[in-house]
């Protein structure tokens, strides 16, 4: 389907969701986190898909946060009710992808920019990019899962502080703390998440996907992550992938992996 706040383009098993909204440095409203859900069930749906890159338009932002004028005048039921559709509609949504899912972060990611990069399974940095989360400099909290996912990734200390000061960090300081991967120059920013994409794309897409679930499971409470671990992968020697990789290994050949 076609979309007004979003590009697509597929190559090589990897496809790119550009949130193109320039205007306004790609910042999220309710139309364009509608777009991102559809867009995303539509690439897990596709099995051609086997890596997801989400990016923002232009040099200047990644996501600059949310749509202020879009809230500003909201009451509590309101504001409780936004934060969780944006959770269940984007950023659960994204950490529970089962395909790997790669945030190409470009420029400002502040507010809910950040919280939807680390919503992402991994982060790559331009070394432009600026990161924070300033809601409190609104008088509102981070909403889209930023107290929680920022602590998880940089410690409770780090978090806190970010978070109180509501102050930015350059991408060379998001690198030391943790909360990004890798950092490269603005002009190979996708060049470097592709690079990574076709690192993934070789590995079998079932496997993939427990590990995501394996890992998310240390997160969800009241679950037993190591248990969860066990019974994924015990699952994964009932598949057609598993299968294909030990025979493969055995014969000394590349795998070919099917996803089943």
């Amino acid at each position: 389907m076609s979309f007004q706040s979003l590009l697509l383009n597929d190559a090589d098993g990897t496809r790119t969701i550009t949130i193109n909204r320039p205007d306004q440095l790609n910042a999220l409203n309710r139309d364009t986190i509608a777009e991102l859900d559809k867009a995303l069930i539509e690439a897990e749906a596709d099995r051609s898909v086997r890596v997801i890159i989400l990016t923002g338009s232009g040099q200047k932002a990644f996501v600059a946060g949310a749509d202020i004028k879009e809230f500003a005048h909201f009451s509590v039921e309101e504001g409780r009710a936004l934060s969780a559709e944006g959770h269940q509609k984007l950023f659960d949504h994204v950490e529970k992808l089962n395909k790997p899912t790669i945030a190409a972060v470009n420029g400002f990611a502040l507010g809910g920019g950040l919280e939807l990069a680390m919503s992402c399974h991994f982060r790559v940095a331009s070394d432009n990019a600026r990161m924070g989360l300033p809601e409190v400099s609104l008088g509102v909290i981070p909403g889209y899962g930023g107290t929680q996912r920022l602590a998880r990734l940089v410690g409770r200390g780090k978090a806190l502080e970010m978070i109180f000061t509501a102050g930015m960090i350059k991408a060379d300081e998001a690198l030391q703390w943790g909360l990004v991967n890798h950092v490269v120059p603005q002009a190979d920013l996708l060049a470097k998440s592709n690079e990574l994409a076709a690192a993934i794309i070789k590995n079998s897409p079932t496997a993939l996907a427990a590990a995501i679930r394996a890992v998310n499971a240390a997160y969800e409470p009241g679950v037993n992550g190591m248990q969860r671990e066990i019974e994924e992968f015990g699952k994964c020697f009932g598949t057609a992938d598993f299968k294909e990789g030990t025979t493969a290994f055995m014969e000394k050949r590349k795998a070919n992996f099917k996803g089943v």
